[in-house]
């Protein structure tokens, strides 16, 4: 991180990747053990998750295609059992492990901009003391893609009983396909800075995204092709990973240890790429981020300084860096005041 945050304002689009890679090189010790703890495991559940969902889900189109359907429909129950609880855990462990990236990118982040000394073992003491806010923000996010997604669903229900047929029909649907996906892009990138929020200010849950939201004014086209890029780069090695996925050969498994390789640095890339654009936004709204006030914050975690979430006015949105006011003259001493001389 060579640049101040007055340079921050200025930074674009291949600017902000060239400076997320830089740090990791520059700080890659402490990134690849992140990497390893919490990244990896999360890459792995994911694509696993996947290889067993399509075996199960084989499994349930082949009893339902056999023709002694009655015999095997005990077996049919026991899996759909299994394969609901492979989903509880599977978002559960998903949930923790992205929840504890992000807040260990953000913190090693943070502690590398004020100049402090950032070791592993205190990245694992925070760890624990911020995940529960960074839930909390989750489910507020959570709730706002669940209300996005009922409103997307209502609208091509509409569409699917009016104008599917036609050749407007057609139209609109490619139409009403991109604004969901931009909107969606948008409310990730939302989630993402509110996320950068809850570690680094006193904000969390809706407070977090509110102030997400206005974080991103101003930088919502680069908050938005940021974001659009690491899905598009995830979609890909996603089809990679399915192309190659059932072929059972020694190839297939160079492909899929490539894809989990390409999928962890991905996952990386994009925590410390959204810690990014939080400053470039602070940036851009003129807002200076106090760096012994920020210390002062991340030493809280550390309980080295109490109370462990005091609102910090230097970095909170919207506030004016405070300027030191002029110190009063100080008066002279009562008794080596000059006396005046008294004429006879």
């Amino acid at each position: 991180m060579d640049l101040d945050q007055a340079e921050m304002q200025n930074v674009g689009f291949f600017g902000l990747y060239k400076e997320s890679i830089k740090t990791i090189f520059s700080w890659k010790k402490i990134f690849a053990q992140i990497t390893l703890t919490f990244i990896l495991p999360l890459s792995f559940i994911f694509l696993a998750h996947i290889v067993i969902a399509d075996i199960l889900d084989w499994r349930f189109s082949g009893y339902r295609s056999n023709e002694y359907r009655y015999y095997y429909h005990h077996r049919e129950t026991s899996l759909w059992i299994r394969y609901w609880i492979l989903k509880f855990v599977y978002l559960t462990f998903l949930f923790l492990f992205s929840l504890l990236s992000t807040a260990a990118i953000v913190y090693t982040i943070a502690t590398v901009y004020t100049g402090s000394d950032v070791a592993f073992k205190k990245v694992l003491k925070i760890v624990p003391r911020v995940w529960k806010r960074l839930a909390l923000t989750f489910l507020w996010t959570y709730l706002g893609f669940f209300v996005y997604n009922v409103v997307a669903g209502v609208a091509t229900g509409i569409y699917a009983t009016t104008i599917s047929d036609t050749t407007f029909g057609y139209v609109m649907f490619w139409v009403l396909f991109i604004l969901y996906c931009i909107g969606f892009i948008y409310i990730t990138a939302i989630w993402q800075l509110a996320s950068v929020v809850t570690v680094l200010e006193s904000s969390y849950g809706l407070k977090a995204m509110m102030k997400g939201n206005q974080l991103i004014k101003g930088k919502k086209l680069l908050s938005w092709f940021v974001f659009f890029v690491l899905y598009c780069v995830f979609a890909g090695i996603l089809i990679l990973f399915y192309i190659f996925m059932w072929n059972f050969t020694f190839f297939s498994l160079i492909i899929g240890l490539l894809c989990l390789f390409l999928l962890m640095n991905l996952f990386l890339i994009g925590y410390v790429a959204q810690t990014m654009l939080y400053l470039v936004c602070k940036s851009h709204h003129r807002e200076p981020i106090d760096k012994v006030g920020l210390s002062t914050q991340l030493g809280g975690y550390l309980g080295q300084f109490e109370p462990v979430f005091k609102t910090n006015k230097d970095i909170e949105l919207g506030q004016a860096h405070p300027q030191t006011p002029p110190h009063p003259q100080t008066p002279p001493h009562p008794q080596t005041q000059t006396q005046p001389q008294v004429q006879v």
